[in-house]
């Protein structure tokens, strides 16, 4: 499936992010955000071939909304330069649990997994699995097929490792990030593809076992269960 389409859309929306412009284009949108959610509902299905969890999972759940809120913010453009879906079980894109992200931008576009902005109980307890489970968590991160593609943990981290952990800890730099997320960047020119779904499908399964280690966790904190 081809989704140069998408790419070429928001480049013009880039370039003219106003209401008037969207209204007159309205239902240009309307033909790429299906293509997006058809694109979004067959990779659900691959995904969840080798993560069952994902299975009842559908695309509107999943798919982050346009319009911006731009309440609170100084950038007062009304609308995102990007589509993004969250793929998890559990409320989709509300969803607490780890799962796989898709984010198309022009010049921005990325595959993720993991958990981002967890809440504080729930980080600290992804800290103490990764203390308490190190072995296999460096086994996961180290495997060859995901290491190629997701090299290290994203987002903001702390300077100092943190409170309750020792300062000689071998792989303290796995202690303070305050997410538990991996990405890998995608050039315009990966949608040009016309196995597109098949590429995003092998990227996003290579994180299977980093996101079934995190959400061992987080069902145990958020869920109470495992």
């Amino acid at each position: 499936m081809n989704l140069q389409g998408i790419i070429s859309f928001l480049k013009e929306l880039e370039a003219n992010n106003n209401r008037d412009w969207f209204a007159e284009n309205k239902s240009l949108y309307e033909k790429n955000r299906a293509h997006f959610e058809s694109f979004v509902e067959k990779l659900i299905a691959e995904i969840a071939l080798f993560d069952p969890e994902i299975k009842g999972v559908n695309a509107k759940e999943c798919i982050f909304r346009i319009y911006r809120d731009t309440r609170f913010a100084s950038d007062k453009t009304p609308y995102k330069n990007h589509f993004a879906a969250y793929i998890a079980s559990r409320g989709g894109r509300k969803s607490l649990r780890a799962g796989y992200y898709l984010h198309m931008q022009p010049g921005e576009s990325m595959i993720a997994a993991g958990v981002w902005c967890p809440e504080p109980p729930v980080l600290k307890a992804l800290r103490q699995s990764v203390y308490e489970n190190v072995d296999e968590f460096a086994e996961i991160l180290s495997e060859p097929g995901f290491s190629t593609y997701y090299k290290e943990l994203i987002g903001e981290k702390l300077k100092k490792v943190p409170a309750g952990f020792p300062k000689d800890f071998e792989q303290a730099d796995w202690l303070k990030p305050k997410n538990y997320c991996v990405d890998t960047k995608l050039p315009d020119t990966f949608f040009d593809q016309e196995e597109c779904l098949a590429e995003v499908v092998r990227l996003m399964k290579l994180t299977q076992p980093f996101n079934r280690f995190l959400n061992y966790t987080v069902d145990e904190v958020v869920f109470g269960s495992v």
